[in-house]
């Protein structure tokens, strides 16, 4: 580390980015990865694209084993998930383990809005931080275009003739835009006149929300991604048959969109071991995993591959099990579950701007939080390492609340460094993991069987995973659950969309609650992505800015470099 020479610990994250000397990509991946130069597609010098038919000359391999890393309930604290991967990956290389980390790509709603990049942080980032965090190869792009293109082929299908006979007032499929833009959530669409189109309601989501999104992530292959397309339901007629995207003929040209950016993107760390970052679905209103291409590529190439799922293990775990572990077969052989002292006491009532002095009782009481998450990955099969993330201030006193904690639940705990001193100081949480990797794999639980109703699977997350008192479904819920159910999707996981800040529906509630009630007002159906949406509480697929958003901040200086990208 002291060869590259970067700055001291706490200095900005894209300063730490920048002062990383990152090695060409092509010679890297060949050493690290026995990759061929004509198997990539470079996109400058230190990013690429795995071609497909390397990925396919790879299916007779075996697979190496699966660590996932989740996190408690997140705060605007922070408790760096991606930043742990990162630097549990470069930990594993340190201890002689051939290990890569398979992420998600940012998005940019966020980049601008609440939390700046997603790269990762300190000494353990993913480089090049900039480009990976604005516009990276160019995948969400492809991606809003392939949604774009179905709406605009559904929309003209209805100017001309309408030979499917789409009601315009069953239409179900949105438009999408990569930005927190909350004026677009209600819109009418058409006005001015017959050549202007069918006047109708519509709204935008965003495009992390997007189905095409979640079929991105979840298809094994290119023939897998069309038929998935083909099978999306976007209207029904008249009648009430559903119309799918093969009825409007669009599945082709859709799946030509997406087939360079389905390539997983291979990137560098900035201690240079290797990483995909490969889709982005949001934990909150989608499945929260990076795509199943790419975990399953790492794993033909490398003996471990660590990766994460969105947010707190009530959400991204439970989605990263019940739907991505369910549809594709793969299973975790190790689960770390990142925590920080920080967190805890926001849990504990302390407000993030008086988290500096130590605070024994604040810590104590906001563990409840880290309890509850270990309790409900137990009851999936697996016993977490719980790896504390580091942070300057972090107190041995305020430690050993957390340690104490999870000596009583029957869990490892390991404080870790990788933010001020990269895989040097995640080698200790790293030797833990390696531990359970060579101990007898879990036998992974899932929440729910196929068979389940709807409205059972959903009861069983919300009273098992959230601690539920009671479910309430609205009417209309309930009616589309059981419309669902006579269509033949009835055995289709559930994924919920509600607020990711608390184990309840609403945002408000810290800690542990138990006392609540898990309102579901709407319920979709994703058919080509494989599972159905229920929407809880006010969660909104289409997030508005806050007051102070990122991009206030985010600009270029004086030499044209971009500063505030943190």
């Amino acid at each position: 580390m002291s060869q590259q020479n970067l700055p001291a610990p706490g200095a900005p994250d894209i300063e730490i980015a920048r002062a990383a000397k990152m090695k060409t990509l092509l010679p890297l991946a060949k050493d690290k990865l026995g990759i061929p130069a004509e198997a990539l597609v470079p996109y400058g010098h230190y990013k690429a694209k795995l071609s497909l038919g390397y990925i396919d000359s790879l299916k007779d391999k075996p697979n190496g084993k699966l660590v996932l890393v989740t996190a408690v309930t997140p705060t605007p604290a922070g408790e760096g998930k991606t930043t742990t991967s990162v630097g549990l990956n470069d930990g594993l290389n340190r201890i002689g383990v051939n290990s890569m980390v398979c992420l998600r790509e940012p998005s940019l709603g966020p980049c601008f809005g609440m939390k700046g990049g997603a790269a990762g942080g300190g000494r353990a980032q993913v480089l090049p931080m900039e480009d990976i965090n604005l516009h990276f190869n160019g995948d969400f792009h492809a991606i809003t275009s392939a949604h774009s293109l179905i709406s605009a082929m559904l929309d003209n299908h209805m100017q001309w003739g309408n030979e499917l006979d789409i009601d315009p007032r069953r239409i179900t499929w949105r438009r999408v835009v990569d930005m927190n833009d909350r004026s677009l959530r209600h819109i009418v669409m058409g006005l001015g006149g017959p050549t202007q189109g069918i006047v109708r309601e519509g709204g935008f989501d965003i495009t992390v929300a997007s189905e095409i999104m979640a079929i991105f992530c979840l298809a094994t292959d290119l023939k897998d991604l069309q038929k998935r397309i083909g099978d999306i339901i976007v209207a029904k007629t008249r009648k009430r048959k559903p119309v799918t995207v093969r009825d409007l003929g669009a599945d082709g040209a859709v799946t030509v969109l997406l087939k360079d950016a389905f390539q997983p993107n291979l990137v560098q760390s900035i201690e240079h071991n290797m990483a995909f970052i490969h889709g982005g679905p949001f934990a909150n209103i989608a499945h929260g995993c990076n795509s199943v291409v790419a975990t399953q590529t790492a794993l033909k190439m490398t003996d471990v591959v660590v990766t994460e799922a969105g947010f707190g293990a009530d959400l991204g775990a439970e989605k990263f099990l019940d739907i991505k572990c369910r549809q594709s077969g793969l299973r975790p052989d190790a689960v770390v579950l990142v925590c920080t002292v920080r967190a805890m006491k926001m849990q504990g009532g302390v407000a993030k701007n008086e988290l500096g002095p130590q605070n024994v009782e604040a810590v104590r009481a906001g563990c409840v939080n880290v309890e509850r998450h270990i309790q409900n990955l137990k009851k999936f099969g697996v016993t977490p390492v719980v790896a504390l993330n580091h942070f300057v201030h972090d107190t041995d006193e305020e430690i050993a609340v957390v340690k104490e904690i999870c000596d009583q639940e029957g869990v490892e705990m390991v404080v870790s460094r990788h933010w001020a001193e990269g895989g040097a100081g995640a080698e200790d949480l790293a030797k833990a993991v390696k531990s359970q990797l060579d101990g007898p794999k879990p036998t992974v639980k899932l929440m729910y069987d196929d068979g389940d109703k709807l409205a059972v699977k959903v009861e069983k997350v919300a009273k098992e995973i959230y601690r539920a008192k009671d479910v309430s479904i609205s009417g209309d819920a309930m009616k589309a659950f059981k419309q669902i159910e006579k269509m033949g999707f009835g055995h289709l996981p559930i994924c919920i969309a509600k607020t990711q800040s608390s184990f309840s529906t609403d945002p408000k509630k810290l800690g542990a609650t138990s006392d609540h009630t898990v309102e579901v007002r709407e319920a979709t159906l994703n058919a080509g992505a494989g599972f159905v949406v229920a929407i809880c509480g006010t969660i909104m697929r289409m997030p508005g800015l806050p007051r102070h958003p990122a991009a206030l901040d985010i600009g270029l200086d004086e030499d044209g470099q971009i500063v505030g990208l943190a």
